[in-house]
């Protein structure tokens, strides 16, 4: 889970308790390590305080499998949420999915990353080059 410690978890639950009625969903999200579109659904869980697993399907092609079996289609990102496929998505997709049914209440704060993009030409080029690309936000992880 991309969470923190069991206090954090808490405090997230009670951020988002204090924005829904509905209790915080149990989100999976399949997720490609590096990649504009996979940024900006974790840009939307960074910016409602989501908690959520994330799955690497670069790092784990069992993760790509499992997605593309629970998906019926291979193309990421893949967002579950409370049991909802939600295929081949932009974090704009999720964000506006989750707001029409009444897991969020929209915000007109900002995203820490775009939300509906592609990598840039520059991240591409560095990624070829073998350099790890620059990532907004935290991730933090339980042990």
């Amino acid at each position: 889970m991309i969470r923190g410690a069991s206090e954090a978890c808490r405090g997230a639950e009670a951020g988002y308790a204090a924005r829904m009625s509905k209790p915080q969903p149990e989100i999976t999200a399949y997720l490609k390590t590096f990649c504009g579109w996979s940024e900006g659904v974790r840009a939307i869980m960074r910016k409602y305080d989501l908690a959520f697993e994330e799955k690497d399907i670069i790092k784990n092609p069992a993760f790509r499998w499992e997605m593309e079996q629970r998906s019926g289609q291979g193309l990421s990102p893949c967002v579950v949420v409370d049991g909802t496929m939600l295929a081949d998505v932009s974090g704009e997709d999720v964000e506006k999915w989750m707001i029409e049914n009444g897991y969020l209440q929209g915000s007109d704060a900002a995203a820490d990353a775009p939300t509906n993009s592609a990598c840039s030409d520059e991240q591409h080029a560095a990624m070829a080059r073998g350099e790890l690309p620059k990532v907004p936000g935290k991730i933090r992880f339980i042990g």
